[in-house]
């Protein structure tokens, strides 16, 4: 099944909810956030994160150590300490295919029987995985068919738009999210042949990059940092975007679109209360074409909600006479 982010977050969110205890295996290429996507989900749950990686793990490492038991004449496994014993969270077995068929075979013991050697998984935990595709030329094994047939399978694949919205969550680089709303394309570039290529991950350590004033090239390659550079130097034309957030400016929108981009998705990244957000709101509305209206609404408004302020926003919104067509057509993205 391929989903977005976007798609999996809800997903693997429902599955906590209900807690069903399947163990799931979150299929994708290399950099694109599926590590990330399951931190933030456990997180919002308030349940724990365990993260194992196999790939440095020996078999004796996850099933454990045979002691000796004179009494009873036998060997007893002791489990590994850093398994859960108690609570509620996801034991999340990431890079799973890199490791190799001996490891992937001790596990395949923990993913089906939930338990391994003489340790219980807990109740309350999940089993879930991740791992690259033989495609992306990443360093995995085959997955044997027998544990492949203990999951649920999910792909998740490179989205411009739902790394919009984690990036603006989370305040990355704003010329970063402007240039990617202007080359979506160059979100995901892999070259095998260069360590450095464009990637979801690879452009969140190039914003950090670029803050500091340096060269991204590093990050995500000479190709896309020479784009990028040359797409900077248009911040040095945009009108005041925060005046305009502050509604003390209402300058001609632009006609260039990379321009375009940059504006819109900076008003985006500072509508971050009512008063700026119907500021930007009402500039766009007045002054952009309604594909840019649109790419504001549609970047900003789930943020809102994620951040718990979209009623008071709706309620603003829905005040004001200049925003009726807006409401009539934005309607079920506003609503409470």
């Amino acid at each position: 099944m391929d989903l977005t982010p976007a798609q999996l977050t809800p997903y693997l969110t429902r599955l906590v909810e209900a807690r069903l205890l399947l163990s799931t295996m979150i299929w994708g290429p290399p950099g694109i956030g599926k590590s990330s996507i399951v931190a933030q989900v456990a997180e919002a749950a308030g349940i724990a994160l365990l993260d194992v990686r196999l790939s440095q793990l020996a078999p004796t490492d996850l099933r454990g150590l045979p002691v000796a038991d004179p009494r009873a004449r036998a060997s007893r496994w002791y489990p590994p300490e850093f398994l859960p014993k108690t609570g509620a969270g996801i034991l999340f077995l990431d890079e799973i295919n890199m490791a190799p068929p001996a490891m992937q075979g001790v596990a395949q013991q923990l993913i089906l029987d939930r338990r391994v050697g003489g340790y219980q998984v807990p109740e309350g935990w999940l089993v879930w995985a991740a791992g690259n595709r033989k495609e992306d030329r990443a360093s995995v094994f085959d997955m044997p068919s027998p544990l492949a047939n203990r999951f649920i399978h999910l792909t998740v694949l490179p989205d411009a738009e739902s790394f919009r919205h984690y990036a603006l969550a989370r305040g990355l680089s704003e010329p970063v999210l402007a240039f990617l709303a202007y080359r979506p394309k160059l979100l995901y570039v892999p070259d095998p042949q260069r360590p450095a290529w464009p990637s979801p991950r690879s452009w969140a350590m190039a914003g950090e990059l670029h803050r500091l004033g340096l060269d991204i090239a590093p990050a995500v390659g000479e190709g896309a940092a020479a784009e990028f550079a040359a797409f900077t130097t248009l911040y040095r034309k945009l009108p005041d975007l925060d005046a305009i957030a502050a509604g003390a400016a209402a300058p001609p929108f632009p006609t260039e679109p990379s321009t375009r981009y940059a504006l819109t998705l900076g008003l985006a990244a500072r509508a971050v209360a009512v008063r700026p957000v119907l500021n930007a709101l009402g500039y766009l509305v007045a002054h952009a074409p309604a594909e840019w209206v649109n790419l504001f609404a549609v970047d900003l408004f789930p943020l809102l909600r994620q951040r718990g302020q979209i009623g008071p926003v709706f309620h603003e919104i829905a005040k004001e006479p200049r925003f009726k067509a807006f409401m009539a057509n934005y309607r079920e993205l506003l609503a409470p």
